[in-house]
């Protein structure tokens, strides 16, 4: 495996980690800037305010977009096993 193969494949991975990590990220963003308005809004300075409803949303968002990231790893996987398959045989 030369070095343009482990460049494709590190290519890949930390594409598909982005891809996949971004919707929840995205969530858990919004859900801290609503809270931190609110907080400023209301001058209520507690620092276990804004972690509960984050948990919350992230969990949510993980139900979501749960088997869409599934599907995404589980394509990354073959593709990994795409690339291995040379080096097999």
């Amino acid at each position: 495996m030369g070095q343009m193969e482990v460049t494709t494949v590190m290519q890949d991975a930390i594409m598909t980690v982005l891809v996949v990590a971004a919707p929840i990220l995205i969530v858990g963003m919004i859900v801290g800037v609503i809270i931190s308005i609110f907080q400023a809004t209301t001058q209520i300075n507690e620092q276990t305010l804004a972690f509960v409803p984050k948990i919350i949303a992230i969990l949510l968002s993980i139900l979501l977009f749960g088997g869409w990231m599934l599907v995404n790893l589980t394509e990354f996987a073959g593709r990994v096993y795409s690339y291995a398959a040379p080096l097999i045989s």
